[in-house]
């Protein structure tokens, strides 16, 4: 058994929106005060207020005169944003994200219906909104478990199921494959295979910079500077869009044609501290293709390895072991004077990677040794004849 999530569109109209406001607001006014009340509770007292505790207040308050517009929203919706700062807490426990934040009453808005939501066709009900158009582009699977409803930034609606599918998921037998990935292309694989980068923001820088140029000219708080800045969002959720259906049908076809996709550990983060790399590292989504793979394996019988973050898999000889020590980020070629291979730079990384992966912690028997190799431009690089040290 595993869960799987199904998105699809939701058209409501002026009076379903309303509906939906108020449900957005009463959850992100919940969430700010539960998130206050635990932060003042902490800081008067030293001590963490639970999850149950402060469920119970939630339900006090709503019973307070002052907050009986609470109740204009549903129950359950409130209850699960306790639930949500709860979780993010964990999560900021055991180092899986920063410290909560309070929600803004602008940006993408969300809320989470536990159950109480059915279908009939082309509608879905809500509690406290009603039946609601939606668009279901492909059928649901298993049984569902949860609704989650979100606006974007351009007043787009989605309604995303989390369903319970049962499956059966023991390997599937297939070869394995090595995965570099890069600027240049997206992804080389040790089968030879580039997946060429897609570099949608680049794409769209165009259209953006004539986008953000009318929406500074505007006037603050007009209309005209609202639709400026629809126009600017739709155009941002245009380019995420793309990106993650690239990342989607990648990540799908290498898990549904391997055995186990081998991966590097790469500290995005830090290399986003690289002023000049960081809007390519960051349009790359390569975060986003390994969370992808790695529960996308689940589903089709294969599996997701990561190599160690501080193996050098690209000044490796994928033939002898050597490793070239001197070898820049500018060569993309370059031969070994052990052995005097040539190498692709990427396509060697992917093949190292698959060797190293599947060789487990203990290591390769390959020697990984300095050696003395040429560069592309003619001349040599002389390194120390030492045991290879991760970095």
């Amino acid at each position: 058994m595993f869960r799987k999530a199904f998105r699809y569109r939701l058209y409501p109209n002026k009076e379903q929106q309303a509906g939906l406001a108020v449900q957005f607001g009463h959850a992100r006014f919940v969430y700010n005060w539960a998130l206050a009340t635990r932060n003042a509770h902490y800081r008067e007292h030293g001590t963490d207020l639970g999850y149950y505790p402060l469920k119970r207040m939630m339900t006090e308050l709503k019973r307070s005169p002052d907050y009986e517009w609470l109740k204009e929203a549903d129950s359950q919706v409130l209850q699960a944003k306790v639930e949500d700062l709860n979780r993010a807490f964990v999560n900021f426990f055991e180092d899986r994200a920063r410290f909560p934040r309070f929600k803004k009453r602008h940006g993408r808005q969300s809320i989470r219906y536990p159950q109480r939501f059915k279908f009939d066709g082309d509608r879905i009900y809500l509690p406290k909104v009603g039946w609601v158009k939606i668009v279901l582009h492909r059928p649901l699977e298993g049984k569902p478990k949860s609704l989650t409803v979100s606006k974007t930034k351009s007043g787009e609606y989605y309604a995303s199921v989390l369903c319970e599918v049962e499956a059966d998921v023991s390997p599937n037998g297939k070869p394995s494959v090595g995965v570099d990935l890069g600027l240049k292309d997206f992804a080389v694989l040790s089968t030879g295979e580039k997946v060429e980068h897609p570099k949608y923001l680049k794409h769209a820088e165009r259209r953006l910079k004539k986008l953000q140029k009318r929406l500074s000219r505007k006037k603050k708080g007009g209309a005209n500077r609202d639709k400026a800045r629809l126009l600017v969002a739709r155009q941002h959720e245009h380019v995420a869009r793309q990106r993650s259906d690239f990342l989607h049908k990648l990540s799908r076809r290498l898990v549904a044609e391997h055995g186990a996709i081998h991966l590097e550990d790469l500290n995005i983060s830090g290399m986003l501290a690289n002023r000049k790399l960081a809007k390519s590292i960051s349009d790359s989504g390569w975060g986003m293709f390994g969370r992808f793979c790695e529960y996308k394996a689940e589903w089709y019988g294969s599996r997701v390895v990561r190599a160690d973050r501080f193996y050098p898999s690209s000044k490796t000889c994928g033939v002898c072991g050597c490793i070239n020590r001197d070898l820049a980020l500018a060569d993309r070629f370059w031969t070994c004077g052990n052995c005097g291979a040539h190498h692709d730079r990427d396509e060697n990384a992917a093949i190292n990677l698959l060797h190293e992966t599947t060789a487990g912690a203990a290591g390769s028997s390959r020697p990984g040794r300095g050696c003395k190799t040429d560069s592309p431009n003619g001349g040599t690089h002389a390194s120390r004849n030492r045991e290879a040290q991760p970095f």
